[in-house]
This record gives C-alpha cells, sequence and structure tokens, in this order.
C-alpha cells in the first residue's frame, strides 16, 4: 500500500498545488512532509556537549525558531536587542559544514509594544522559516512576514494583518501552491490566510468563527492530499478545520469544545489526520478526512486518547504506530487505527519540541537540552540519553547525516 506520506510527496504529479522538496534537507517546520521524518543515514545516537559535536556556534539575539536545513546552510530566525532596547527581527544563515554565520539581516523592526506580550516560554522569533525556490520566508505572527533571497536581501515585506496576539506568537506557515497560509489566532477575530508568495500581498483571509471562549492558538497548518486534492488543515480554538488553499474556504470542521492554545501541527498517515485540542485538558484526535464536509464531528472521528496527550510536542507516526511525548513527558507508543496503548512510558523532563524520527529512532528532546532516543517499535526500548547542557525549546532538524538543535544560546551540529 502506497503510504499517504509517498502521496505528498508525489502530489506534484497529480497536479495538486501542494509543493515538494529534496527529501535530504530540512526546509521548513517538522522536515520535508512536515511530520517530522527524515531518510538521513548515519544520524548520531550519543553525544553529549563535548563528544560527537561537529561544531557549536553562538545565535545572535534570542528565538525559539526550529532550523532549517538546504543546500547546506542552516537558517534561523532570532529577535536582536539594540542599545536602546528596541528589537529587530531577524533572519540568520550558518554555513552548516562549519557553523560560521554567513549573514544575519534585519527584517523587521516591530514597535516595541509589539513584542511586550509575551508568555515567559515564548519569544518574538518562534515560528519556523521556510526555504523554497531560492527564497527564505521568515514569519513573525502578528508584527509581519517577509521574504528574503538566499543572501539575505529582502524582497517583500507583509505587515497589514494585524492581531492582538495572547503569549506572543508561535505557528509557521505552509508553503502551498505558491502561497504561504498560516493562522492570525488571537485574542479576538481569529482567522487564517494566505499570502501570495512572489508578492506578499493578501489572496484570501478566512474567519474562524469559533464559539470558544479563549480564541488564542499556535498551531502550523498541514497541506494534506485528500483523494488527489491538497486541503490545508488548520487547528485552532474550539475546533481543527480544513481549507481550500486556493480561495481559503472552509471545506469541513471537527469541533473539541472548548480547547485552546492548541500549538501541534497535525499529522496525517493512513488516511487519518492527527491532531491535540489544546488546553486545559488536551485530547489526542484521529480524523478520517475522506468524504467530510460542512461540520463532521459527529461522523469522522476514527477516535480519540487523553491519557498522555501532548499539549505542545507533535506527534510522529512509524508505519501503523503513532508516537508522542506530553508535555510532563509520559511517551506513548499507539495503534495509529485502533488508537489502543502498546506502552506508556515515563521521559525524564518537560518537553515542548516534537519528535524527529530517523533511521527507525525516535528523538525526544526536552526543555533542558536532553534528548533520549527510542526505538521506534511496539515495545519500549531506551536507546541513549544525551545531555547538552543548554535549554532548548526548539526542534530539531534532521539534515546533512546530521543533528542541528537550536539551544538557548547556540546552535549545535552533532554527528555521528
Amino acid at each position: 500500500m502506497t503510504s499517504p506520506r509517498s502521496l505528498f510527496l508525489t502530489c506534484a504529479v497529480l497536479l495538486s498545488p501542494c509543493h515538494v522538496w529534496s527529501s535530504p534537507d530540512w526546509p521548513q517546520f517538522r522536515g520535508p512532509a512536515g511530520d517530522g521524518i527524515s531518510d538521513a543515514k548515519n544520524v548520531p545516537v550519543q553525544w553529549s556537549a563535548t563528544t560527537s559535536l561537529g561544531w557549536s556556534a553562538e545565535v545572535p539575539g534570542k528565538g525559539w525558531s526550529s532550523p532549517v536545513v538546504v543546500d547546506g546552510r542552516v537558517y534561523l530566525t532570532s529577535a536582536v536587542p539594540d542599545n536602546g532596547g528596541e528589537v529587530s527581527l531577524n533572519a540568520v544563515c550558518f554555513d552548516a559544514a562549519t557553523g560560521k554565520i554567513l549573514w544575519n539581516s534585519a527584517v523587521l523592526h516591530p514597535e516595541p509594544g509589539e513584542v511586550k506580550a509575551m508568555h515567559k516560554k515564548n519569544t518574538a522569533a518562534s515560528p519556523t522559516p521556510i526555504v523554497s525556490e531560492g527564497k527564505i520566508y521568515v514569519h513573525f505572527g502578528h508584527m509581519g512576514t517577509a521574504a528574503l533571497d538566499l543572501e539575505g536581501k529582502i524582497l517583500w515585506t507583509q505587515t497589514s494583518l494585524k492581531y492582538k496576539p495572547v503569549h506572543g506568537t508561535g505557528g509557521s506557515p505552509a508553503f502551498v501552491g505558491g502561497l504561504l497560509i498560516f493562522s492570525g489566532d488571537g485574542a479576538a477575530e481569529p482567522f487564517v490566510a494566505g499570502l501570495d508568495a512572489a508578492s506578499g500581498a493578501v489572496r484570501w483571509q478566512t474567519p474562524r468563527n469559533t464559539t470558544a471562549k479563549k480564541n488564542f492558538s499556535f498551531s502550523t497548518p498541514q497541506p494534506v492530499n485528500v483523494q488527489g486534492k491538497v486541503q490545508v488543515v488548520s487547528p485552532g480554538s474550539g475546533f481543527v478545520a480544513s481549507y481550500n488553499p486556493v480561495d481559503g474556504k472552509e471545506i469541513w470542521k471537527v469541533g473539541y469544545g472548548e480547547g485552546y492554545s492548541v500549538v501541534p501541527r497535525p499529522v496525517y498517515a493512513h488516511g487519518l489526520l492527527f491532531l491535540s485540542s489544546g488546553f486545559d485538558a488536551a485530547v489526542l484526535y484521529a480524523i478520517r478526512p475522506e468524504g467530510a464536509v460542512g461540520d463532521a464531528t459527529a461522523d469522522h472521528v476514527a477516535w480519540t486518547l487523553k491519557k498522555g496527550a501532548p499539549h505542545t510536542p507533535s506527534v510522529v507516526v512509524v508505519e501503523d504506530s503513532l508516537f508522542c511525548v506530553s508535555d510532563a513527558g509520559i511517551a506513548s507508543c499507539v495503534d495509529a487505527l485502533t488508537g489502543e496503548v502498546r506502552w506508556s512510558e515515563r521521559l525524564a523532563g518537560n518537553f515542548s519540541a516534537s519528535p524527529v524520527v530517523a533511521e527507525g529512532r525516535i528523538y525526544f528532546q526536552n526543555e533542558t537540552g536532553t534528548t533520549h532516543v527510542v526505538k521506534a517499535a511496539k515495545a519500549f526500548e531506551l536507546i541513549a540519553s544525551n545531555e547538552l547542557g543548554e535549554r532548548t525549546l526548539a526542534s530539531p532538524a534532521v539534515a546533512d547525516n546530521a543533528l542541528f538543535i537550536r539551544g538557548e544560546t547556540h546552535l549545535f551540529k552533532l554527528v555521528r
């Protein structure tokens, strides 16, 4: 059977508006297909702050955007303070072989008030960049979006889509059919929008129309190929909805009550969408998008799981197993088709980063910089626990036979 991930990666052949990247690269949040899975070989299993270290490089400013890696370069965003107390929002490019900063471009200069509404775990530069077709796209939520060429020259900026943030910004865009699609889930009037990637012009903006009491969320949309047509699935407060990427029209939605502050990016496998409903009590949902139209809550939910459901990390699916870790460190293996829990084990630490998979191993990275390497199997097996000694909330990237991990002050390349 052809996997849904393979369908996603070959959707250009099906004439859908989905974008396809080379699998050796890691060009967006959670990798080529946005599902946390890498085809890389010889990825490191054991390391420390002094062993298996290709290099470490100091990162200017602060940010929790995850690294992306394309054609031997690593890209991040960062909020860099100046001597007057103001902040510039920068795009930074590193040489993947040496860690040398190749360029550091100040992209936006927000008003001080736009930066202040911030959760203690957040920064003004938390959304992850996208690299595609010779450009890098950077997003800073309510403060704006921009495109640069790969030498750091600004091509356009878009700052007209304003909304009142709660705890700052977090969700990254998705690149679909020449559009950058992202959510603007702030304190009021939440929306999903599509920007023209060539010019930054707003092509569409669709209201959420949620009845949830708290409107704010931080999820990254996920394009999925359903029966040969691409939909963009975007969780928000109170419900998850699917949108037509061409015009932004809502196709279907599934409600989950008062769930808010939704962070995990959805994953699509075996004809099912897997996503979490957010705070206060997260519920993991498996949803069948095929044939869904309008309110699909009653008929298109395959199963749900409450115990161990993550509020912040996304899930990964390997063969017929779904793996996840709760924010408090409960890692679980679940039958992706039925929701049956195969194992559940506590890993040390609290977790915000989304796990990644390489060579049959799952890399669960906690907030203190320790990565637990677990076998992607139906029986629990902890292979290694590796400490970097630096706080991190960003998700790892897998490329160039290496792991790239962003810490609070450094970017690390780990090699075998």
